[in-house]
């Protein structure tokens, strides 16, 4: 037992001897840590208050550092199965470079920054809903759903989409429909974006043992549900401007991608087999992060440009 002990000790030493900053932030998810600075953004200029900009950024910092606390403690905890999934195998935990007991120690102090931070710069109701965005994705997602149902994007899809509610309740202090709005986007986008890949990846999800929709229900009902919530995404895209926060460009173009949305799902349920059926929902999940990527940006392109005189006078 003794020399189990010291073995294990000696793997953990090593792994931190060689750790690197680079993968410290690798451990932080840094692809999807942007994207929820982007969201985030989004959030704060929507509001309908002027923002302080030293708020409006700290605020963005302590979600982004929410955002790597979360990715850090998903490491953590997924580690054993990071192992042997073939797209997670890289990652710096399965691959030796950073010890389990330091990606949670890095993840802990992380998250209490974020959320302390957060309460001191804006207001302790968006330090509260950043605490639990932090726990949905960590607790709820992570530890229960991921591994318990094939529902799990579904439901877990919703730590995605606290981002811009969390930085518009900091910068005015409470939660709007524009936020609500942006919060649905992004909730309805998660299950066909991400069972898109799962359909590709199936075979990495039953070797970790995780119950994707592919994987239980197979990959006939996944096309049928990524269709449906396609569908549905559609016009929830359109929201920011049904509502009037968003000008009729964005009207048009949220139109636009919509269609093409659902041209790519109406593809990959036709598509049934071999390699071409992959392809086509690699492409789907390509274009699906493109897809949000354009309405976000929309959102803060025009945001932006109603600061500026020539604009002020714009209704969005």
């Amino acid at each position: 037992m003794s020399f189990v002990s010291d073995s294990n000790t000696a793997i953990d030493q090593a792994a931190i001897s060689i750790a690197s900053p680079a993968d410290y932030l690798a451990l932080m998810k840094p692809r999807v840590m942007s994207l929820v600075i982007f969201t985030a953004l989004a959030g704060v200029l929507i509001a309908p208050t002027h923002v302080n900009p030293i708020i409006g950024f700290a605020s963005l910092l302590a979600i982004a550092a929410g955002a790597g606390a979360s990715g850090a403690l998903n490491m953590w905890y997924d580690s054993d199965i990071d192992a042997i999934m073939r797209r997670t195998q890289k990652r710096p935990i399965p691959a030796g470079r950073v010890s389990r007991e330091s990606a949670l120690s890095f993840g802990m102090v992380l998250a209490l920054l974020s959320v302390m931070t957060l309460g001191f710069v804006a207001n302790w109701a968006a330090a509260a809903l950043l605490a639990f965005t932090i726990f949905f994705y960590v607790v709820i997602y992570t530890m229960w759903l991921k591994r318990s149902t094939p529902q799990n994007i579904v439901i877990g899809g919703g730590a995605g989409a606290f981002p811009p509610m969390v930085a518009y309740l900091a910068v005015t202090g409470h939660i709007g429909l524009p936020a609500l709005a942006l919060f649905a986007l992004i909730f309805v986008w998660t299950p066909p974006h991400f069972w898109a890949l799962a359909l590709v990846k199936a075979g990495d999800f039953e070797r970790a043992g995780i119950p994707m929709l592919p994987n239980v229900k197979g990959p006939d009902r996944t096309r049928r549900d990524i269709l449906l919530y396609t569908l549905l995404l559609a016009p929830v895209g359109m929201t920011p401007y049904f509502i009037g926060f968003a000008s009729p460009v964005y009207g048009l173009l949220s139109f636009a991608l919509g269609g093409v949305m659902i041209l790519h799902a109406l593809r990959v349920y036709l598509a049934r087999e071999g390699e071409q059926a992959n392809r086509v929902a690699m492409r789907m999940f390509g274009f699906s992060i493109l897809y949000l990527f354009l309405l976000f940006a929309a959102i803060v392109a025009e945001r932006i440009l109603a600061l500026l005189p020539i604009f002020s006078a714009a209704p969005w």
